[in-house]
């Protein structure tokens, strides 16, 4: 009896974004199955999408035994209608299940996405009670017959650049782990936006680069500065207590042999860069944040503290990266994905090796990577690798999910899980 290592769902449409849940439902701590859950969003050209969540059909499929081998993995708890398709899906920090909300009931979950707006979705699962201890969905319809999912709120402000009153699309978010209110948009417009999701309220809003922003994301701890990534080729860091400035931490090289803009006012003083399109902070040590280019297939980490260039770039891929993420734990663990249908996983944490006389941040936020020397350092080896069927266009980290005792006498161990979407297809897989 060997331990699952790979899981399988197939979607009725592509998927677009997801999200893996950050802590197990409400009332259901003690059953293990419910930190199996995806929040999947579609990806097709028209007003119909949908998003919807997935969950283990039987929490057998674990353990690889040809007695369920005819069972599908996950299956379809629930799903809604979303029009335009999500360019981003989030649940709810794990901090939001012991936050004050003043909008929320306790046994609901909260999902996020952005596309011609921010919504705010609720999630209920009706736990399962004492006499049924299976609380199986096996046999259930995929219409969630215990699962309701509904909108909450939309929230698109004015524009600070346009006439409109429905405000530019959203790009992505980031949702605040310390004070799960706060959620911070990026747009088209050039501009982000802060909002407090629990009274429905913009708290700011600031032109934040020179063209479209791609990707948002809040420094880990902090419930004031964040980084964003544009179309302009630069990352910037924002800081809510002095909006009058912002800091440039990386600008994209100008392309060589590029001829001079044109005299028409409308182009821009800078010459044309490569966009930047995600953004991500490393959990472990918030000094270190990992971008990519637009049709790029290198991967850069940039400092905090020392700002301009990369202090490493990651060369395996062969095709443009889609998609990276962090591991929630402290293993410094890395995950890109992209057209080369390739998943990479690097560890980083031989060359961020925590040295705590080396940083100045030590004593305040228990940071303690050394600074790093100006050279860039070029990383070529990933410590795993996983070939998909066809490109991979997003991926998304399990938080570390506990080993758990099935009622057969089988066990499991503990560990972290990565999703990634290929198409129509999602590949759970056990790192």
């Amino acid at each position: 009896m060997t331990q699952t290592t790979s899981l399988q769902y197939e979607a009725p449409w592509p998927v677009s974004a997801l999200d893996w849940c950050k802590s197990a439902a409400p009332g259901q701590q003690l059953r293990p199955r419910s930190a199996f859950r995806l929040g999947i969003a579609s990806l097709t050209a028209d007003y119909r999408n949908r998003i919807a969540i997935v969950g283990l059909q039987d929490e057998r499929v674990l353990v690889e035994d040809d007695e369920y081998g005819d069972y599908p993995d996950f299956v379809t708890l629930v799903e809604a209608q979303h029009g335009y398709p999500a360019t981003r899906l989030q649940w709810q920090p794990s901090t939001a299940n012991s936050f004050a909300w003043a909008q929320k009931a306790a046994s609901a979950e909260l999902l996020a996405t952005t596309g011609d707006a921010l919504r705010v979705w609720e999630y209920v699962s009706d736990a399962p009670g004492p006499g049924n201890a299976g609380g199986g969905y096996v046999g259930r319809a995929s219409s969630g017959g215990g699962h309701r999912l509904t909108l909450k709120t939309a929230l698109s402000g004015q524009s600070k650049l346009q006439n409109n009153n429905t405000g530019a699309p959203l790009t992505s978010f980031s949702w605040n782990e310390k004070s799960p209110s706060l959620v911070v948009t990026s747009s088209i417009d050039t501009t982000c936006t802060v909002w407090n999701i629990d009274t429905c309220t913009a708290l700011t809003q600031l032109i934040a680069h020179d063209r479209e922003v791609y990707d948002v994301a809040w420094l880990p701890g902090s419930t004031d500065i964040f980084v964003s990534v544009g179309a302009d080729g630069s990352l910037r860091a924002f800081d809510l207590r002095s909006l009058e400035h912002s800091t440039i931490l990386y600008e994209t090289p100008a392309p060589k042999n590029v001829p001079p803009p044109s005299a028409s006012p409308s182009s821009s003083a800078r010459p044309p860069t490569s966009p930047l399109l995600r953004i991500a902070f490393n959990p472990a040590d918030s000094n270190y944040m990992s971008t990519f280019h637009m049709d790029g297939t290198d991967v850069q980490i940039l400092d905090m503290r020392s700002p301009g260039q990369p202090v490493m770039e990651l060369r395996a891929h062969k095709a443009q990266v889609n998609a990276l993420g962090w591991s929630s734990t402290n293993s410094q663990l890395l995950g890109t994905v992209g057209d080369d249908c390739q998943l990479l996983l690097w560890d980083l944490s031989q060359y961020t090796s925590q040295n705590p006389a080396a940083s100045p941040r030590t004593a305040s936020t228990g940071l303690s990577s050394p600074r790093p020397d100006a050279k860039k350092r070029v990383v070529a080896d990933p410590v795993m690798a996983y070939t998909g069927a066809s490109e991979i266009t997003n991926m998304a980290w399990s938080p570390q999910i506990a080993g758990m005792s099935m009622n057969t006498g089988h066990t499991t161990a503990p560990g972290e899980w990565i999703a990634v979407a290929m198409g129509k297809s999602i590949k759970a897989l056990k790192v």
